[in-house]
């Protein structure tokens, strides 16, 4: 076996066990294609060339010794919203940062397992867009075409996975941040159920918004890297009982109860369903069918979840500039949201966190019907670079919410759920729906979820390979997938058919 970053985090895991391959292979591979593609992709934030190195070697040597650990000696990214020793977080803001003195408790637990953090990831700034861009660092660019994001804001450790850099990567999602860019980038992102990872050295995340999860290629192994981080702090302040995930990656999920919801929470907005995004979820829903499960189409009663968010995700944003070095360096839009966090602090704050239990009350009753609830996970296939490059925050805002109105409501319950790829545009760009669940309900939608890849078989197919050494090789945003999910003349013929399948 070479280091070929392709193998997938569990298979790399089991030729280190087996001896078959080093870390110190491995992590070089790895600085080698973050080095290869980083002129193209712009996935890093931080590189740790020299530590990797020296880690690997040292986990080179305990493997020799016959120690073994679930991922002792795996390279693996990091999102530069999360401490590791010895690099700044700067979450995507520009300026000098101070070096962290030591790793997020997730970072931690990673380490504990036996992983090798390669590097930092690239975010928007403080993560508060689906597009992985700023003045901080530029642009991270979607492997499968480099004129699109691979969304945000877990940007870059979606472009790393995605192209095969790392076999997988830990982000953040507070509003959709890993399940957006798994959905543009054809990848499997889990947002688990608040605390299940950590927040600390916080107590909680954007006042509860905002939890870690894993972006893979394959279900098993982002239920593997979610294992190795998982684990509470003392001083969290929500600890959900322990609950491995890997081995449910292997279980029949059995006959399942599945609403199909296309219609996406009120808005006060205009949040039209792109037709490709449709008919790709569509399909989704109708191999579900295929598999054995009842699947019904259904709207989920949203409620009225915005108030219970915006206070919660604005204040959340104020906090975290507390941090920044150079406040003038902020994006305009950021320091409109710092003058309207003044705004909501207080009252307007503990109202949102009030409204959150009549709303977990309220999608209860939906699993009192339904075992799952699948929806798309973005209104819209990736964004163009730059699309909304110097806008106003209110028009940023309008835009973010129609490209990306169905992620969010989980965030404010902080229950589980798994996003999944969905297919391709006709242009071979990916899409992605989300599977939801209650409380602590990851164990059935992972089941599900590795039920429905090994039908699908998502993750055979790969972007084309990118190097900024002699310009790009490959032209994503031309070249179609593999298999008749990404050709236009598909498109009806399974519409009928998968449609039929769901009783639409």
């Amino acid at each position: 076996m070479s280091g070929d970053t392709h193998d997938g985090l569990a298979a790399q895991a089991r030729a280190l066990a087996d001896g078959l391959t080093s870390s110190r292979l491995l992590v070089e591979e790895a600085l080698r294609r973050i080095e290869a593609t980083q002129p193209v992709l712009n996935a890093f934030r931080r590189v740790r060339t020299e530590a990797a190195l020296a880690e690997a070697d040292a986990a080179d040597r305990r493997l020799a010794a016959g120690e073994r650990l679930p991922l002792l000696g795996v390279p693996i990214a990091v999102k530069d919203d999360t401490d590791v020793a010895g690099e700044p977080t700067a979450f995507g803001c520009a300026g000098e940062f101070p070096v962290r003195e030591a790793d997020a408790e997730a970072v931690r637990r990673l380490r504990e397992a036996g992983a090798v953090v390669v590097g930092k990831t690239n975010t928007p700034e403080l993560g508060q867009w689906p597009f992985t861009e700023g003045p901080a660092f530029g642009e991270t660019r979607n492997p499968w075409s480099t004129g699109h994001t691979p969304g945000g804001s877990s940007g870059g450790a979606a472009a790393a996975v995605a192209a095969g850099v790392v076999p997988a990567a830990l982000g953040s999602d507070g509003a959709g941040s890993v399940r957006i860019p798994a959905a543009w980038t054809n990848l499997v992102g889990i947002k688990p159920q608040r605390g299940r990872i950590s927040a600390w050295p916080e107590p909680e995340s954007f006042h509860g918004l905002t939890g870690l999860g894993p972006l893979a290629r394959t279900v098993a192994d982002a239920a593997l890297l979610l294992d190795a981080a998982a684990g509470s702090h003392p001083r969290d302040r929500h600890r959900p009982d322990a609950l491995p995930l890997l081995p449910h990656a292997g279980r029949d999920p059995g006959r399942l109860r599945i609403a199909l919801s296309l219609r996406p929470p009120f808005t006060f907005l205009r949040t039209p369903l792109d037709p490709h995004v449709r008919d790709a979820v569509v399909r989704l829903a109708g191999a579900l069918a295929r598999l054995g499960h009842d699947v019904a189409p259904f709207d989920l009663p949203y409620g009225p979840v915005g108030p219970a968010f915006v206070p919660r995700g604005i204040v959340g944003v104020a906090d975290w500039c507390e941090r920044v070095p150079d406040p003038e360096l902020l994006d305009p839009r950021t320091r409109g949201a710092l003058r309207s966090a003044r705004l909501l602090r207080g009252p307007a704050l503990r109202a949102a966190r009030a409204a959150e239990e009549p709303l977990r009350r309220r999608y209860a009753q939906v699993f009192d019907r339904f075992d799952v609830v699948l929806t798309p996970t973005t209104a819209v296939p990736p964004l163009p670079i730059g699309a909304m490059a110097g806008w106003s925050g209110s028009r940023t805002d309008r835009a973010m919410i129609a490209a990306c109105p169905y992620t969010w409501p989980w965030n404010v319950v902080g229950w589980p759920a798994v996003g999944v790829p969905a297919g391709f545009t006709p242009a071979g760009l990916p899409v992605g729906a989300q599977l939801l669940g209650p409380h602590c309900g990851e164990p059935r939608l992972v089941s599900l979820a590795a039920q429905l890849e090994a039908d699908r078989r998502w993750h055979e197919r790969r972007p084309p390979v990118h190097t900024g050494r002699n310009g790009q090789d490959g032209r994503g945003g031309q070249d179609r997938p593999h298999g008749s999910a990404g050709t236009a003349s598909s498109v009806p013929a399974a519409r009928r058919e998968e449609a039929a399948a769901v009783g639409e």
